[in-house]
């Protein structure tokens, strides 16, 4: 089974993803960490990315789902996994089928209004050095501005400054319409409401999934 995570930044997708993971024992496969581990250990597709994000540029699709590729064919990720941050887009979505086209599929989208992200991210701050994330609001670190994982300086990003937010928000829009029809067409694609707290909407994402892959069993019983 493969469990796809949409939202835009600061949406909650990697609370859930994490949550999703300890209670289904699915990996959850983030390609933000996916980039992050390759630059650290300089594999060939580290490299290659680091070049790009050094020029300001995005990393390419190639780059991305290659490093997705390679995870998802890992023995832990056999039966099923979670999929944060991936597709972005309907190149990467069809780029996924045709790496793993027979896994079933449950699309969760997490929405959430403008005003209530930006708010989120204004007072969202990562780890300069391990890439942790907290926030001021929610989630402090025990000592102000250190990282309560590594005890390296934690900052604000420039693209969680409202102005950026914003803009980020309208291309994520953009993006995302034709992925969501994408999944629609499949009658795969869910949605909830990422302004509940993070309990609640745990609980509404598990409803979601429980249904689902007890459809799914049911099939297998079947066959």
């Amino acid at each position: 089974m493969r469990i796809i995570l949409l939202g835009p930044p600061g949406s909650g997708k990697g609370t859930q993803g994490d949550l999703i993971e300890k209670r289904y024992n699915f990996p959850k496969i983030s390609t933000g960490d996916l980039l992050r581990r390759a630059v650290q250990e300089q594999t060939p597709l580290g490299k290659k990315a680091e070049v790009q994000m050094n020029r300001g540029e995005l990393v390419s699709d190639e780059i991305v789902e290659e490093l997705v590729r390679e995870r998802i064919f890992q023995a832990d990720c056999r039966q099923s996994y979670v999929l944060d941050g991936f597709p972005r887009n309907i190149a990467q979505a069809k780029s996924l089928e045709k790496m793993d086209g027979e896994v079933p599929e449950i699309v969760i989208e997490i929405k959430i209004n403008e005003q209530e992200l930006i708010s989120r991210l204004a007072a969202r701050r990562v780890c300069s050095q391990c890439g942790a994330i907290f926030n001021l609001d929610v989630r402090k670190p025990n000592k102000e501005e250190v990282c309560d994982i590594c005890g390296a300086l934690l900052i604000q990003r420039e693209d969680d400054k409202p102005a950026v937010v914003q803009e980020r928000l309208r291309v994520f829009e953009e993006k995302t319409e034709k992925l969501r029809d994408f999944y629609l067409r499949k009658k795969v694609y869910h949605w909830v409401d990422g302004s509940e707290k993070i309990e609640t909407l745990f609980g509404k994402i598990s409803f979601i999934l429980d249904t689902e892959l007890g459809k799914f069993k049911e099939n297998e019983v079947r066959r």
